[in-house]
């Protein structure tokens, strides 16, 4: 990487290291969360789980989840900031947020506009280099993603069954798998101090690069009706991206921005 210095202080070897932390506290709140109101959404919807049917099939359905995102974390720029500072490709992974949005369109298949967003920061330090107080030369490294995505969702057995001309009984379970495409938001930034190897010197920095970028997806997923209208969702979706990397960060590859995700929500019948 090739980037222009704005201090002056030395800097000379040292033996420290020390690694930053990862974001499974807010992912374990997060599904914690999900989890419990999943298990008071009958209650609160006491009036549809009487009878146990509507009066005709849902239109559509509004998800909201949360859960973990995987980076892939592969490629030039990540190896060189985890070989030279106190991070790990597990930094980059972390909790994710998002929401569906689902139109039927056929008896097994629906039209799905979503949207996520998965983001970490994590502090780091040189692993071999101290400034010339012997103190430590730290930044913090911020990674996010987020997609917007259409699929096309097939459900692999019927979702529910008819009751008589005039009533619909949701299946308990609904299985589905589904494909889709569309576009990745990323930011990729680092602020703090720096080691400018040509000159040896440890400078100030804010270095950030940022754009949207196409993306595609796969995914598998299923439906556990609490109530008519009301279901627990369980996904995981893979998405493939990368893109390009500004002046900040010349000499390296295109960014790498794929990553698995698992999820657990809630799913608005309507």
């Amino acid at each position: 990487m090739i980037l222009k210095p704005s201090g002056i202080p030395q800097f000379r070897t040292a033996g420290h290291d020390r690694r930053g932390g990862a974001a499974f506290g807010l992912v374990s709140r997060s599904l914690a969360v999900v989890a419990l109101v999943a298990f008071t959404a009958p209650w609160a919807a006491a009036q549809d789980a009487g009878n146990g049917f509507l009066f005709e099939q849902p239109v559509g359905s509004l998800t909201i989840s949360g859960g973990y995102a995987h980076a892939n974390a592969s490629g030039g720029l990540f190896s060189e900031v985890t070989n030279d500072l106190t991070l790990a490709r597990s930094d980059f992974s972390g909790a994710a947020f998002g929401a569906d949005f689902a139109m039927r369109v056929a008896p097994r298949f629906d039209v799905v506009l979503s949207a996520s967003y998965a983001g970490t920061s994590t502090p780091s330090n040189y692993r071999e280099l101290v400034d010339q107080n012997n103190q430590e030369i730290m930044q913090s490294t911020e990674f996010k993603r987020v997609p917007l995505m259409l699929s096309v969702r097939a459900y692999l057995q019927p979702r529910g069954r008819e009751v008589g001309k005039f009533a619909w009984v949701p299946a308990r379970f609904a299985p589905y798998v589904g494909v889709g495409g569309g576009a990745m938001w990323y930011k990729f930034r680092q602020n703090g101090d720096f080691v400018n190897y040509q000159t040896n010197n440890v400078f100030t920095g804010d270095l950030s690069s940022s754009q949207w970028t196409p993306a595609a997806q796969a995914l598998g997923g299923v439906d556990f009706t609490l109530t008519p209208h009301v279901a627990l969702n369980g996904e995981v979706k893979y998405i493939w991206a990368n893109a390009k990397l500004n002046n900040n960060f010349i000499g390296f590859d295109n960014i790498d921005l794929s990553g698995l995700s698992t999820t657990l929500g809630l799913t608005f019948r309507f």
